[in-house]
């Protein structure tokens, strides 16, 4: 399982984990959010089909056979026709990608199965319902492991092919959509995926207007809660570790606190870039005199010695120290002075 995978972890990035995983499993357990998601990402025939207003949470609280309880699934179900069918929806939080998806899928469409049946839900003679294993995924890489169990066993010889086993899933990589493709969406899930790949308070910001047109009546008030959680404790926070954001209760003051985060953070902004600029014509000055002074330097330096021949070590260093104005002094007294130290009477 992914918590057993990441066990190396800090305890401080396990920590952030399970919060983002907590933070997810509230908003899908939401039927208007798994509504737009199936709308809006299974882009299936009979999809159009599926009786939403039907949809209801399944437990999956059940366990398998080494008694380690799933944390990472979420279970629904709707009507379709006369007939249930099942979304067995897994969250894929891991930064590393696991390669046997597809095994773990069987496994957990296996156990809920027998769950069905050990409960009477389907009933000796009936045949199972349909399930759909959705894989949804947030990693920073793109999803490259196999979507099938058969693609994951080796070529059988002869007859054997017609016994290998065969189950898919569905995966939404939300990383792999672009921003033109979800904000055309008035979808909830696109939202969502919108956040979790937004680079800054703007596009945030963008989002979360949306939303509070969306989820505007009473009714939809626990999902803004919800997203009003996810969005301060998840989403700002992983964008700007160590910031100080204030508590939030709705959407509405999610806006004015971005709002407020955006002012700061341009008029922060320009002084920055009012101080670099500063700094970039200190320095450019600097070096003009730098390079004035360099150059009468040498010009002092030339006059000594084809006036006096070999100059003392000591000397460059002392009137290396010397401003523009002095160095020009001792070049006009080197034209006449007969000796060094007529010119540098003054050094102690």
């Amino acid at each position: 399982m992914g918590r057993e995978r990441g066990k190396k972890k800090s305890r401080g990035g396990r920590s952030k984990r399970l919060q983002h995983d907590n933070g997810y499993k509230n908003l899908f357990s939401h039927p208007e959010l798994v509504r737009d998601l199936l709308e809006g990402f299974v882009h299936e025939e009979w999809i159009k089909e599926v009786d939403f207003s039907t949809l209801e949470r399944v437990s999956g609280n059940y366990v398998t056979d080494d008694l380690r309880d799933r944390e990472d699934d979420i279970i629904w179900r709707a009507r379709l026709h006369d007939r249930w069918i099942y979304v067995y929806l897994l969250l894929e939080f891991q930064s590393s990608i696991d390669p046997f998806m597809a095994l773990r899928i069987a496994v957990y469409v296996g156990l809920l199965y027998q769950d069905l049946l050990e409960t009477g839900q389907v009933a000796a003679g009936e045949l199972l319902p349909p399930v759909l294993p959705l894989v949804l995924y947030n990693g920073g890489s793109r999803w490259n492991a196999a979507r099938g169990l058969e693609e994951l066993i080796e070529p059988m010889p002869g007859g054997l092919e017609a016994y290998k086993p065969s189950i898919r899933y569905l995966l939404l990589d939300e990383g792999a959509y672009e921003e033109s493709e979800l904000e055309p969406l008035k979808n909830l899930a696109a939202a969502l995926f919108r956040l979790e790949n937004s680079r800054d308070f703007e596009d945030v910001q963008r989002v979360v207007e949306c939303l509070n047109t969306w989820l505007d009546s009473d009714a939809q008030r626990s999902l803004r809660r919800a997203f009003t959680v996810w969005i301060r404790r998840v989403l700002l926070e992983a964008k700007a570790p160590g910031g100080d954001f204030p508590k939030v209760r709705d959407l509405m003051e999610v806006r004015d606190m971005l709002a407020e985060r955006i002012k700061k953070f341009t008029e922060e902004m320009k002084f920055t870039e009012e101080m670099k600029r500063q700094e970039r014509e200190l320095g450019q000055k600097e070096g003009r005199d730098l390079g004035r002074k360099e150059g009468t330097l040498r010009s002092l330096d030339r006059v000594l010695r084809k006036r006096f021949g070999t100059v003392p070590n000591n000397i460059p260093a002392f009137i290396a120290a010397a401003d523009e104005v002095q160095l020009d002094h001792w070049i006009d007294q080197a034209l006449d002075a007969q000796s060094l130290e007529e010119i540098f009477h003054e050094r102690k």
